[in-house]
């Protein structure tokens, strides 16, 4: 791959102080500020929030009358910080729930939804007081697109077109007209929205034939209403499964109306979150270099059968899922996790490979918002921190809307030296991660084109990658400002070991 052209030696060197026995070394990279890769689009920092553990009842949702602060039943403090952050889209309500939920049991007066059993993650007994308004109400209240994944694993297209109609029809339908007799007399407005979830699994445990025929069924019934334009999404494969994909787009009509395919991509801890050796943490960060290949690779696959890339690719699930305490579990959730400086570095990572493969995406979301996997923020009763990852994506927001340009960094093995870089009009952004737990890096961003000048850091950096905000140290890894210099067609920066650094500078001459 071309932005990993190898451009410079390095050499090892005694560290100083704290990090003594560590090493540092040299690396160059070359930024292209005119050679444009594609759109940074901001739904390439997107989340994703499902019925399971306590992402949403205790975490997102705490109800109209409970005693931790909450606008209309939503925990203020998560509100206020996931707007801050600026969530572009959210994803719900799954995941494998979404293909046994059914949309009518979170409708309508509270008192009035029957409790269901959730059947994927703990049989849990859910009031359903958190459904369609609620989910609809906090996607306003954070600012994000809402992203709705239906039931095609137990559910009918009836059911779905219907649920289309309910959110989007403006009104003059019975549909709509029940949606205002339950308080919403505007339309949603809802684009985009799943036809089911990882069918190959626990969405029916399909074969890509059968969920083809199943995603045409579906597709035909679900139409726009008013000035709302649906964003359909197929049911991509669990990692980089290409015969999924051949299988799948083999058994679809071209006239099919298909506008997103989504992948799902895990890494894999070994370890407990806060429990991590160097040898997981090589092998779980490595992966995001096997998640770029597989970006590729579905691309260009569905390039074959789309030459127009009429269909986007989605990474709809993505994050680390290391092994859980079931300890933790019980006490916090089903699939909680610590979020450590290692999980930020993973955030980083992929967010990294998403700006470098901006031409290939179209949108990527995060598993999951909080309590869950790699979460954002966590939760103990009144208690809400923000995570490593949340001040990892905070780093790199400057990149959304920007447009990518090309980057070439030194050849190594992974986990090593990660970089991507934007230009929006005279503003070069740069984000450089370093994984490695034994050597801080000194870094030359050399400019193919153009003089940077007034150059600004952030850096979130902590020299032990088991290290993680907890409810006791909310504020222990945080963003700090970090030096840099910018002289004629380069920047000059610092990275320690396990650091994320975001650059900002003014170009010119370009």
């Amino acid at each position: 791959m071309t932005r990993r052209l190898f451009l410079a030696g390095t050499f090892a060197a005694p560290f100083s102080g704290r990090a003594r026995a560590q090493a540092r070394q040299s690396e160059k990279v070359l930024i292209e500020p005119a050679v444009e890769i594609g759109v940074i689009r901001p739904e390439l920092h997107g989340h994703f929030a499902e019925h399971l553990g306590t992402c949403i009842y205790g975490g997102l949702w705490v109800g109209k009358n409970s005693s931790i602060p909450n606008i209309n039943g939503h925990r203020k403090q998560a509100v206020e910080w996931l707007r801050a952050l600026g969530i572009p889209v959210l994803r719900w309500p799954g995941g494998c729930f979404a293909d046994d939920y059914h949309w009518r049991d979170g409708i309508g007066p509270v008192q009035k939804r029957p409790r269901r059993v959730n059947i994927h993650w703990g049989n849990y007994t859910e009031d359903n007081s958190f459904g369609t308004h609620e989910f609809i109400e906090l996607c306003r209240l954070i600012g994000a697109e809402p992203y709705i994944a239906g039931n095609v694993g137990s559910g009918t297209p009836q059911e779905m077109r219907d649920w289309v109609e309910y959110c989007n029809y403006p009104s003059g339908s019975s549909l709509a007209d029940e949606r205002a007799a339950n308080g919403s007399p505007q339309p949603f407005r809802v684009r985009y929205w799943g036809v089911g979830n990882e069918n190959w699994g626990c969405g029916g445990n399909m074969t890509p034939e059968e969920y083809a025929a199943h995603y045409r069924r579906f597709s035909t019934y679900l139409r726009d209403f008013g000035d709302t334009r649906l964003f359909l999404i197929a049911c991509g494969p669990g990692g980089n499964n290409l015969e999924w994909t051949r299988r799948f787009m083999e058994a679809m009509p071209r006239r099919t109306r298909i506008h997103g395919y989504a992948m799902h991509y895990y890494s894999r801890g070994r370890d407990h979150a806060r429990r991590f050796t160097v040898e997981s943490l090589r092998a779980q960060l490595a992966t995001f270099w096997d998640l770029e290949k597989a970006i590729l690779e579905q691309r260009a696959l569905l390039d074959k059968y789309d030459k127009d890339r009429r269909i986007g690719l989605l990474v709809d699930e993505w994050g680390v899922w290391d092994r859980i305490d079931p300890e933790e579990e019980k006490r916090y959730g089903r699939l909680f996790q610590h979020i450590t400086m290692r999980s930020a570095l993973a955030a980083a990572l992929g967010l990294n490979v998403f700006h470098r493969q901006a031409d290939k995406l179209v949108m990527c979301n995060l598993a999951q918002t909080v309590n869950v996997l790699h979460a954002l923020l966590l939760t103990d009763g009144p208690r809400c921190i923000r995570t490593t990852t949340y001040y990892a994506f905070e780093l790199m927001k400057p990149h959304r809307g920007a447009t990518a340009v090309r980057v070439q960094a030194p050849e190594a093995p992974p986990p090593a030296l990660s970089v991507s870089a934007s230009r929006r009009q005279d503003e070069l952004i740069v984000t450089l991660v370093n994984p490695r737990h034994d050597a801080g890096l000194d870094v030359e961003c050399a400019l193919s084109r153009g003089i940077a000048g007034n150059a600004r850091a952030r850096v979130l950096h902590h020299p032990d990658f088991n290290a993680a905000n907890t409810f006791e140290t909310p504020d222990l890894i945080v963003p700090r400002d970090h030096p840099v210099s910018a002289s004629g067609s380069s920047l000059r920066v610092e990275l320690p070991p396990l650091a994320i650094v975001t650059v900002q500078a003014r170009l010119s001459g370009v």
